[in-house]
């Protein structure tokens, strides 16, 4: 049976209404999509009219370069080691979740009253602290003093003299009873900051062996 004009129409009509032709309409998304991939495209296929495609191009990809570059300069390397590294919950035989700064805090109030003993064994867990949080040293729980010294000296060498003995005055100070003293604690404190201030001779994190 063949139809007329009209009722063919009707028909054609009928047929595109159905619901698997609208679903089957690229989306607002995909024809976005689309068009940045062609405009792409032509910057690369040397396409653009006068020569300039290959000029595009390459403009393109300096300004991609100069973003990294720039992302770099503000950002600086990822570090996902240090930020996705907690501190341990123990540090030295004890529980301790104080950060190097706050360890810093609390051990130059107990220097200001007099109470050595605190205060050099709170300063040296501040350096240890502190080399945990920026990623070089790692201290887990059952690490020794000594042991961290010996790990911190293998990323600071200029500084092996001064962290082993710091790690001496925090074992006398905290297992041999011996009294703390002003000397004491301004010798953690000078290890601290000149270790702080300066830059470990390699990148991977230094692991403690006991």
């Amino acid at each position: 049976m063949t139809p007329d004009a009209d009722e063919a129409r009707r028909w054609a009509e009928r047929e595109l209404s159905d619901r698997a032709y609208e679903i089957a309409q690229p989306t607002p998304f995909d024809r976005a999509a689309r068009a940045i991939g062609d405009f792409f495209a032509g910057l690369f296929d040397g396409q653009v009219s006068g020569g300039w495609g290959s000029a595009l191009a390459v403009i393109a990809v300096i300004v991609v370069v100069v973003l990294i570059i720039v992302a770099f300069a503000i950002w600086g390397r990822p570090r996902l080691t240090r930020r996705s590294h907690r501190a341990a919950a123990t540090l030295f035989g004890e529980a301790e979740g104080r950060s190097a700064a706050e360890l810093r805090r609390d051990a130059a109030s107990h220097a200001g009253r007099g109470e050595w003993d605190a205060a050099v064994v709170l300063r040296f867990r501040a350096l240890a602290r502190g080399l945990d949080e920026r990623g070089i040293v790692d201290a887990p729980p059952g690490a020794t003093v000594h042991s961290f010294a010996r790990a911190a000296g293998r990323r600071f060498p200029g500084s092996i003299d001064d962290l082993d003995a710091a790690a001496a005055a925090f074992d006398d100070v905290r297992y041999l009873r011996r009294p703390g003293t002003s000397d004491l604690y301004r010798r953690v404190v000078d290890t601290d900051d000149a270790v702080s201030a300066q830059r470990p001779t390699q990148d991977a994190r230094e692991a403690v062996t006991r």
